[in-house]
């Protein structure tokens, strides 16, 4: 071996070293981060925010939460490159469009450990999918809404889009739940985006979409109760939906007459559940997507596989949060936003 092979290999070993070493300390100036991107600016991810946060404290790594302005996949592929352009530890992110997207993942996932949360991209080189049973997780939400429904009824789904994965499982679980479908495996079939559906005594008179854009959501609802005067329930998939559906039956004097099921944790949803105004949500753990992201990213990092769940997927189980329940879900959502107070 020549001499310039050698000193080259003792560079590299030197430059993998100095990774392990950065790895280990509490975050020193300059040392590469474990990024967590969102899919978008929502309220949701505040309780990520706080798990990676946790995390980077446990485990002495520095680590960095980014945002999208919007939901859509231009703002996140920006954040992406430039955070690759600056340098990062190991990045997890939650995908918009895991089709278009798959070949910059891939990029990723070539240099630096890469885990996605929330909305997958399972054809990518990711290491891990850190979340829930989308598709299981419908499932719930529609056996919320048939079981203040036992006689069916018209029903409107509303979502940010159907670009991501995880929405398009959660409205294929409520869907099969509604007119009476077996429980599918993976993978799952899909319905067309703009189908009318009917079966099992329900009609889901379409899937209504928004962008992400809280007054497009709320006009959303507004349009579908013109246009269906006899809708019996609403399923909200994404957090800003259930809220929308509660402002628009507010502003037509109509709360209470439709049945209404949420996703996720908003505030105004959880005060309208213990206002009777909604029947449930179906909750994620967004602290723990936060966590443990980015405690795999360390583990891979250091080298340790077997830190991996079988598969390639950590699954956090999703849950039904109704009237009785709600006291204590509220009480463990105080304690991880402590996090972030510093307590």
């Amino acid at each position: 071996m020549s001499l310039v092979a050698i000193a080259r290999r003792l560079g590299a070993l030197l430059i993998a070293l100095a990774l392990l070493l950065s790895l280990a300390a509490c975050g020193g100036a300059g040392a590469p981060a474990f990024t967590f991107v969102t899919n978008g600016p929502y309220r949701f991810w505040e309780a990520a925010r706080a798990g990676v946060v946790k995390a980077g404290q446990d485990l002495g790594v520095p680590v960095d939460f980014r945002v999208p302005q919007g939901n859509d996949m231009v703002d996140q592929k920006q954040i992406l490159e430039d955070r690759m352009i600056a340098g990062v530890a190991g990045m997890a992110v939650s995908v918009v469009d895991p089709v278009n997207q798959t070949p910059l993942l891939d990029r990723i996932a070539a240099r630096v450990p890469l885990v996605t949360h929330d909305a997958d991209a399972p054809d990518c080189k990711r290491r891990c999918f850190v979340g829930v049973d989308n598709y299981a997780a419908g499932r719930m939400a529609g056996e919320l809404l048939r079981g203040v429904l036992p006689a069916g009824g018209k029903v409107a789904l509303f979502v940010g889009n159907l670009s991501q994965d995880n929405a398009r499982l959660r409205r294929q679980g409520v869907i099969d739940v509604l007119l009476g479908r077996d429980k599918q495996s993976a993978p799952v079939r899909l319905d067309e985006g703009n189908a009318v559906l009917t079966g099992g005594g329900f009609t889901i008179v379409g899937t209504y979409t928004d962008d992400g854009d809280d007054a497009k959501a709320k006009a959303n609802v507004e349009d579908v109760m013109v246009s269906h005067a006899d809708l019996a329930g609403m399923v909200g998939l994404f957090q800003h939906n259930p809220p929308a559906c509660v402002n628009a039956l507010r502003a037509r004097g109509r709360l209470g007459q439709i049945a209404v099921v949420g996703f996720d944790e908003d505030e105004q949803t959880l005060a309208a559940i213990e206002a009777g105004h909604v029947v449930g949500t179906v909750v994620q753990n967004p602290y723990e997507y936060g966590y443990q992201a980015i405690r795999l990213l360390v583990a891979i990092a250091r080298g340790d596989e077997a830190a991996l769940p079988a598969g390639g997927v950590l699954e956090i189980p999703a849950r039904a949060i109704t009237r009785t329940g709600l006291d204590a879900f509220r009480a463990e959502l105080g304690a991880q936003m402590a996090v972030l107070e510093g307590k």
